[in-house]
């Protein structure tokens, strides 16, 4: 098992500061060095995906100026 492998088991997940407590639709994000982990926050169950920090950092810029 690697770093990256044995860290995911640990990982700390969050909700953007615009994720009101009432529990909507909402992703939980967790970060590490080399991946950026996304799960739907309703559903943990499910799992997650992970993509490479420069393709979220990409998604999140595009989505910033989308409104």
């Amino acid at each position: 098992m690697n770093t990256e492998q044995s860290q995911a088991q640990a990982l700390h997940w969050f909700k953007s500061s615009y994720s009101g407590g009432e529990g909507g639709e909402c992703v939980e994000v967790a970060t590490l060095p080399a991946s950026v982990h996304v799960r739907d926050s309703k559903d943990t169950s499910q799992g997650a995906f992970t993509v490479a920090p420069a393709a979220w950092s990409a998604f999140v810029a595009h989505a910033r100026h989308a409104h």
